[in-house]
């Protein structure tokens, strides 16, 4: 049937059972249905059958979605924050004609929407890019530290990056590396759902993140939601955070380390751990990244080829995320890594071990055949996050090609990657 509408059109329905209302959706193109998709004005899809269908009125033509504009409030006296926004969802809407979200909001969009900032901070914002968190690359990082940098060391009291969430865990990773010497807060923060629906977690996590990048803080954190309710986040430690969930608001946890703050819905700080400062001094841009870096997880009865390929790609660097302790497959030839680790060794070509049990540390001491792996050059990365290992050796690498120069590198803690003792987690 032709309905002489399109999807994102405003449309009215009337069926033999009556009137609805509506957005009209695109048809999920893996899904043979014989149903019109109708958002209604409550936020809810509904399935109108085709057969039971009389008319169709087009109440509202679809119009491309466009950033809104939105005037800012100065307050003299108060601290300057700026706001950079990145894309991901916390800067998306629902675009109904291809269903899913867009990147488009810029961080000024979101400051009309949170009263509670009034009177208390200036805010400057600046769209620095619009890539979702999937399609971050090294080059971004880069981009993104060099924009952080130069709004502090334009008198900026602190800097949020609105980002999406899927890599967020990455990229503050590698802020953390290279604005290691920062004496200003920096502060990561995204959304799981985006602004335009009523659970949207991006308000309080924004709201945080300001109040965080107004505190007595130096250094990279991200903020975000530390329960399912609207009523507190916490500030993370840009190298001891990960996601851990797909889409619960509370997703991201410290891992191996307390969060450094509890920030309250009225935008109260409660550090709960010892913390750098804020001070005086530039902001400077520590390095780059080389991005010809395996990262290897290991698993069972795994193709040891796998590290050949990777080392006939000539990669500068690999990472791998072991079992445990920081196992690979040893003792059974036909899965055994330790050939394909001596040819990466005999080529120089610096090699680092995590886990993904990510709670604990690695260790080469404790089993023969972990001593197997570290005594053919492998680096265990002691309570370093996978990831952040990964993040890391493409910042040593860019620094030095040469083994053991990296291997220092790999070992110096440098943002508070790597402790003494790790946290044990309470149940």
């Amino acid at each position: 049937m032709d309905f002489r509408a399109n999807p994102g059109d405003k449309v009215k329905i009337k069926t033999n059972d009556g009137e609805y209302v509506g957005v009209l959706m695109p048809r999920p193109q893996l899904v043979k249905t014989e149903s019109v998709l109708l958002k209604l004005s409550n936020g809810y899809n509904i399935g109108v059958e085709q057969g039971k269908i009389r008319s169709v009125e087009v109440l509202e033509q679809y119009k491309a979605p466009s950033a809104k504009k939105s005037e800012l409030t100065a307050f003299p006296g108060k601290p300057v924050v700026s706001v950079l926004s990145t894309g991901g969802t916390i800067s998306s809407k629902v675009d109904y004609r291809t269903g899913g979200v867009y990147a488009s909001y810029t961080a000024a969009d979101l400051m009309g929407s949170m009263p509670e900032l009034s009177n208390k901070v200036n805010l400057k914002t600046q769209s620095v890019m619009n890539v979702m968190s999937e399609d971050m690359t090294p080059a971004n990082w880069v981009q993104m530290a060099e924009a952080a940098a130069k709004e502090l060391n334009s008198g900026a009291s602190g800097v949020v990056l609105t980002h999406g969430t899927d890599t967020m865990h990455y990229s503050s990773a590698a802020l953390s590396f290279l604005l290691n010497k920062t004496t200003k807060p920096i502060v990561f923060t995204g959304a799981q759902r985006s602004v335009d629906r009523g659970s949207s977690d991006a308000f309080l996590n924004l709201s945080c993140a300001i109040s965080f990048a107004a505190s007595d803080f130096a250094g990279v954190t991200l903020v975000m939601h530390g329960s399912m309710e609207d009523n507190f986040c916490f500030a993370h430690n840009g190298v001891r955070v990960r996601k851990m969930h797909t889409s619960r608001r509370d997703a991201f946890k410290s891992i191996n380390a307390k969060p450094i703050a509890k920030i309250s819905h009225e935008g109260v700080v409660e550090f709960l751990q010892d913390h750098k400062a804020r001070a005086e001094g530039k902001c400077v841009v520590d390095g780059a990244f080389d991005a010809n870096v395996a990262f290897i997880k290991v698993y069972p009865a795994m193709d040891p080829g796998v590290l050949d390929y990777f080392i006939s790609k000539g990669v500068h660097g690999i990472v791998f995320e072991g079992t445990a302790l920081g196992h690979v497959p040893t003792t059974v030839k036909e899965h055994s890594l330790i050939p394909g680790i001596e040819r990466a060794r005999d080529k120089k070509i610096p090699m680092s071990m995590t886990t993904q049990c990510l709670h604990g540390r690695v260790n080469p001491l404790v089993y023969s055949n972990l001593r197997e792996v570290s005594s053919r050059g492998v680096i265990y990365c002691e309570d370093m996050l996978p990831e952040v290992a990964y993040v890391k050796m493409m910042w040593a690498l860019n620094k030095s090609r040469d083994a053991g120069k990296v291997r220092g590198l790999m070992l110096t803690d440098v943002a508070g990657e790597i402790s003494e003792r790790t946290i044990i987690e309470e149940e």
